[in-house]
């Protein structure tokens, strides 16, 4: 990657994704693309370049790649789930409209594409437990089709016209840098919104409900990561879905490291509300069972290794490429 294209630089990831970018590419490199009523502001606007990108305008993203030289677009634009479900057609036009304007420049003009997927793209039929790589995706969201859309469109223009195009299933993306948007798993932040306002939040799941999420700054890693890696590895393009088993061994293992919990108010304060709904398949009950108590060691995508990926790396997991997998598999069992 030389020169980046951040359609979405304003949103719960682009907003994020940008300013890392341009750490490690250079501010001038990173152009943070916009639409009107959602301009760059602060550090996203003084640290670089910034242009209009509407996804649904194909017209003036070319003449964007054109100017300043574009060979990679991380295409960030979409209406998160809830949202998605309100405005179904205008998610549509965003999400698999603009996606093709998207690759249409991209072939025109050789850049390589990053657009999101998300395991909203499964559905109640796929298998919940040890869910595989390539399974069966019936979503019943609108946004759960438009991801399923998304991969088969840029696996076709990869597959077709030689487009290099990369994805990530990713789950719910935790973060504080923006406000809550919409998401399915927004409601785990937007309740500290509500505690510092001093309001009562009304829990929008059923009590106990579990639910896939990840730390925006792994979500980051894994974006430019895979972006990074080498095109000639015979890789196809099908998504990368990220491992974030968890069962009850880990749960209570990471309760004796992080024994204190922030409240915001008490369990008897607290309301709950509905139960899971049936459109969201990803919405586990039961949770998943965790690959580690199969093979007592999962190993990331940046080489570290933990009893499972849901482990803070920091406290728990090592690094093979450093120490070598015979040290690391005995120091992590």
């Amino acid at each position: 990657m030389k020169n980046i294209l951040i359609i979405g630089s304003t949103g719960q990831i682009g907003s994020e994704l940008t300013a890392e970018l341009r750490k490690q590419y250079g501010s001038s490199h990173v152009v943070a693309g916009y639409i009107p009523g959602a301009e760059p502001k602060g550090e996203l606007a003084e640290g670089g370049p910034s242009a209009l990108a509407d996804v649904t305008n194909g017209e003036q993203l070319e003449a964007v790649v054109r100017q300043y030289s574009i060979d990679t677009i991380y295409n960030l634009a979409a209406l998160l789930s809830v949202v998605a479900e309100q405005k179904p057609r205008l998610a549509w036009k965003i999400g698999i409209d603009g996606l093709w304007n998207v690759l249409e420049v991209a072939r025109q003009n050789g850049c390589a594409v990053f657009t999101p997927s998300s395991i909203g793209s499964f559905g109640p039929n796929t298998p919940h437990e040890l869910t595989p790589q390539d399974t069966i995706q019936r979503p019943r969201t609108i946004y759960g089709v438009s991801k399923v859309t998304t991969e088969l469109l840029s696996d076709y223009y990869h597959t077709k016209y030689g487009v290099d195009t990369r994805s990530v299933r990713f789950p719910g993306l935790i973060s504080y840098v923006t406000p809550p948007g919409g998401g399915t798993t927004d409601y785990a932040v937007d309740i500290f919104y509500s505690a510092v306002r001093g309001e009562k939040f009304i829990c929008p799941i059923a009590k106990g409900t579990r639910m896939d999420m990840m730390y925006m700054p792994d979500a980051l890693r894994a974006a430019m990561e895979l972006m990074e890696a080498n095109p000639d590895t015979g890789r196809s393009m099908e998504d990368f879905g990220l491992s974030l088993e968890e069962n009850a061994r880990i749960h209570r293992r990471q309760r004796e490291l992080f024994p204190r919990t922030p409240k915001t108010q008490t369990e008897e304060e607290a309301e709950f509300m509905g139960e899971i709904p049936e459109d969201e398949p990803h919405i586990l009950p039961r949770g998943l069972y965790c690959n580690a108590g199969r093979t007592t060691f999962a190993v990331n995508w940046d080489g570290t290794m933990g009893p499972c990926l849901d482990f803070p790396r920091d406290v728990i997991c090592t690094d093979v490429k450093r120490i070598g997998f015979e040290r690391a598999w005995r120091e992590v069992n």
